[in-house]
């Protein structure tokens, strides 16, 4: 069986960090991914907006790095909870869990030389220096989650 999810979209509002209880970083996001098929009445390209959960360094990574409008590509992989609301109605969640999020673009406001320094792994693909980089960097920052029974 394979559960795995690569995604490349924007983030539609800043990320929202937090700890656990027992002081492990999490970031919550949403990211707008289009999809390729255009609606016919319209001819507008139609948007799916997909909840991502990052954690550990993953989660240090985006509430360092990451802000509304940048466009990103997570790796990881799906989950669906369930639960029953106060109403005693059923209720589903599906999110992807990230094992690695990466930052594909400069944010907006900054130019070459402004704002903070570019994060690890901006310029890399699969942990790989892009083409126009002469210095190495390192790869993707990625995790597990504490409880994943597939963790290595």
């Amino acid at each position: 069986m394979l559960n795995r999810v690569v995604l490349i979209g924007r983030l539609v509002r800043d990320p929202e960090s937090s700890y656990t209880g027992s002081g492990i970083p999490v970031a919550k996001m949403r990211i707008a991914v289009d999809r390729f098929s255009r609606n016919p009445e319209t001819n507008e390209r139609e948007t799916d907006f997909i909840d991502i959960v990052a954690w550990r360094k993953t989660a240090d990574f985006v509430r360092e790095y990451l802000g509304k409008g940048r466009l990103i590509a997570v790796d990881g992989r799906l989950q669906v909870r369930s639960w029953t609301a106060q109403d005693g109605t059923k209720r589903w969640s599906t999110e992807v869990i990230a094992d690695s999020v990466q930052g594909l673009d400069r944010p907006r406001d900054a130019g070459p030389s402004d704002g903070p320094p570019e994060p690890p792994g901006f310029d890399t693909v699969a942990g790989e220096p892009a083409q126009q980089s002469t210095a190495p960097r390192p790869a993707p920052v990625g995790d597990k989650e504490e409880d994943d029974p597939f963790a290595e």
